[in-house]
């Protein structure tokens, strides 16, 4: 929750200035959604994409405050979040309302962004596979091996976010692995490896090219240094 839309149109320029060229690397930026059509407009015609960080899962009805597929789309949308950590924590998601807006999501052509992850708690007491494999089999329940590799899967622990703590790169990959995993089970071996994994919990220039260098982190869900565009340049193109 941060930028005006004239702030959000001036950081998307910069984005745009700093890494739009650039096209070995997928780049999507999510504002809020007051944010959507200003940013559409500054990123139009550069290598940037553009998500939402939430969505309803109903079509439209009676839902004050929510905002629909159908909406996204309208305002050039391709991507969104799902299920990310602070809507976990702070309004009620679930691994079933997840499930619900990646169903809703993929009906609609847009591409889900789909977050799992522990709490600091959950990772003391050990129960980090048991937290993961339980968001995973809720998140995918009943979606097909084709619909899965449209979603983005982004690890994020969330003792990790907005508190400068990262998870070091082995316990990253830890989590990507056994993410793997249990997507093996769920659908096979091939497909399990095909998702895209990104690690998402305080990655910033200093630290991305580790993280990015082990073998089943596939790329960045960015918090706090997405809003400094050469901060976010760091990240798409690490020295």
């Amino acid at each position: 929750m941060n930028t005006t839309p004239q702030e959000a149109k001036e950081l998307a320029k910069g984005v745009v200035d700093t890494v739009g060229a650039i096209t070995d690397v997928d780049i999507a930026v999510c504002p809020p959604y007051t944010n959507l059509p200003m940013v559409a407009e500054a990123i139009n015609g550069s290598n940037v994409k553009l998500g939402a960080q939430d969505v309803h899962w109903e079509e439209k009805g009676a839902y004050t405050g929510k905002v629909s597929c159908a909406m996204l789309k309208g305002c050039g949308v391709e991507y969104v979040i799902i299920g990310h950590s602070e809507q976990r924590q702070y309004f009620g998601e679930i691994d079933e309302t997840v499930n619900k807006k990646i169903r809703a999501a993929l009906a609609a052509g847009l591409l889900p962004i789909v977050c799992i992850g522990e709490v600091l708690d959950e990772r003391k007491a050990g129960k980090v596979e048991q937290v993961l494999e339980t968001q995973v089999q809720g998140a995918f329940a009943g979606i097909s091996e084709d619909h899965l590799l449209k979603c983005t899967i982004a690890y994020e622990p969330v003792w990790a976010i907005g508190t400068g703590e990262t998870a070091t790169p082995e316990q990253a990959n830890e989590a990507h692995v056994f993410v793997r995993k249990v997507l093996s089970e769920l659908y096979n071996e091939e497909t399990a490896q095909a998702v895209r994994i990104q690690y998402g919990g305080s990655m910033k220039p200093g630290n991305a090219k580790e993280l990015l260098s082990q073998r089943d982190v596939d790329g960045g869900l960015i918090g706090g240094a997405s809003l400094k565009p050469d901060a976010f340049a760091g990240i798409v193109k690490p020295e």
